[in-house]
């Protein structure tokens, strides 16, 4: 069993060294550009991965097209501000040893948000599909929330996956203003109507929801800033689809 890592870039200078030096255990890093204009592919290079330029497609295309141009048929797929745990690296190398028992692997995704390892509020375990056989799955999803879509059978493994958020409140409303965005537009195309029942009753069930619901009470002010903060993302969604939508 062969692994090739993959990570997407665009600007990711200050994120990247940690995800590379993080995949001891694959058997090639490659990394997909799409243009920056920082010192990403110098760093990438420099640290022994193998770099493809091109057009930015949509995450979960360019995903797929990074799989394709991958060496090997075990696909590990980071994000760039992500890095294995060296939990979930010693399992990765079991499961390489032992050879895979599944067609696909889940892992726990553990987000370090203004400082601080969240364990609640929605956040964790966050599981997602990130080591598998690219001739069993695919991403999906044309505009944000991308996710692999499997054609067989999925095992778990145990051990986090390191997700390195936001480091202050600019940076997360910066993030949610583009994400909203991409959200609306998902939406739009979709057909869906936003009613002012939406407007007005999802915002503040979705703070009830995170912060005593999903128990971001126990996460602090971190905490209290993820609930807020997730009910202002649903607002800004909805009401972008509003002011959006064609013939409004």
């Amino acid at each position: 069993m062969k692994i090739s890592a993959t990570i997407i870039t665009y600007n990711e200078e200050r994120n990247l060294p940690r995800a590379i030096e993080s995949l001891r255990c694959a058997d090639e890093i490659l990394v997909i550009d799409s243009g920056s204009s920082d010192r990403t592919i110098e760093i990438a290079q420099k640290l022994g991965a193998r770099v493809v330029e091109t057009i930015w497609r949509g995450y979960a295309k360019q995903k797929n097209f990074a799989a394709e141009q991958a060496a090997h048929d075990w696909i590990l797929s980071l994000d760039a501000d992500e890095s294995l745990s060296e939990a979930l690296e010693a399992e990765i190398w079991r499961v390489k040893k032992q050879g895979p028992q599944f067609d696909a692997y889940t892992v726990p995704r553990q987000a370090r948000y203004l400082g601080r390892w969240i364990r609640h509020s929605g956040w964790y375990p966050d599981r997602k599909v990130r080591l598998y056989h690219r001739g069993k799955a695919q991403w999906e999803g044309d505009y944000v929330h991308e996710s692999v879509k499997v054609q067989g059978s999925v095992g778990h493994l145990n051990s986090n996956l390191l997700h390195f958020t936001c480091d202050s409140l600019s940076e997360h409303l910066k993030t949610m203003d583009r994400y909203t965005t991409l959200a609306a537009a998902q939406m739009i195309d979709a057909g869906v109507k936003v009613t002012w029942g939406r407007l007005i009753f999802e915002p503040p069930w979705t703070f009830c929801r995170t912060y005593f619901v999903n128990l971001g009470f126990l996460d602090g002010v971190e905490g209290l800033a993820i609930a807020n903060l997730a009910a202002l993302y649903s607002f800004l969604k909805y009401a972008k689809v509003r002011f959006m939508s064609p013939g409004r």
